[in-house]
């Protein structure tokens, strides 16, 4: 029974994997320095009604590039009010605490700012704001904002979500060996068995 079991676990575990999540690897430096070029993220599929504000997503962009896919974090969702100037942002009259910018000066090309981010859209920056072609660059289309639909998956910060999985898979690696090594100690030990002697007859 063992080896089911095992294997429903393995089979069932590859199929959760697959369906949630995916691996991309960072191709720009736009979110350096929480991720740099090179960097190899899990990024977890998620539903619209999951994003939050922080949430560093993996999502196409036609409004900003035809390029690819772009990794960006979530200043504002649909309904909040964003406003900035250089490299300070609030959203909804609150400032956001962003210690993962580190550009110690000003971009020069971006002027202040203040939109009203549209249902059903987000405005999303990069970490190094010097180096990223974001929704403050777009603001005459939509605010700068990008449609939810575009959204290809959150970056995965804990790794306990993927480890989870990890672990159910190596649960129904060791059940299956151990059913069919139980399988093939039960068939050595039956062909070791002295024949049984004969029925007497009558």
């Amino acid at each position: 029974m063992l080896a089911p079991l095992g294997l429903t676990l393995l089979v069932g575990t590859i199929v959760c994997t697959l369906g949630n999540y995916r691996t991309a690897t960072v191709m720009g430096g736009s979110m350096s320095p929480t991720y740099r070029q090179g960097d190899r993220l899990f990024i977890e599929r998620i539903d619209a009604s999951e994003i939050r504000r922080g949430d560093v997503l993996l999502v196409d962009a036609p409004e900003h590039t035809r390029l690819g896919p772009l990794l960006r974090r979530v200043i504002g969702v649909g309904g909040d009010r964003v406003t900035g100037e250089g490299n300070r942002v609030s959203v909804n009259g609150r400032p956001v605490s962003e210690p993962y910018v580190t550009d110690s000066e000003e971009n020069p090309a971006v002027g202040p700012y203040e939109v009203t981010v549209p249902d059903g859209r987000l405005f999303l920056l990069g970490d190094h704001r010097d180096n990223s072609n974001d929704s403050r660059f777009h603001l005459a289309e939509q605010s700068g904002s990008v449609a939810v639909s575009g959204v290809r998956g959150r970056v995965v910060e804990d790794w306990t979500a993927p480890a989870g999985p990890a672990a159910l898979g190596g649960l129904g690696i060791v059940l299956t060996l151990a059913g069919l090594g139980s399988h093939v100690a039960g068939r050595r030990a039956r062909r070791s068995l002295p024949p049984a002697p004969p029925w007497p007859l009558a």
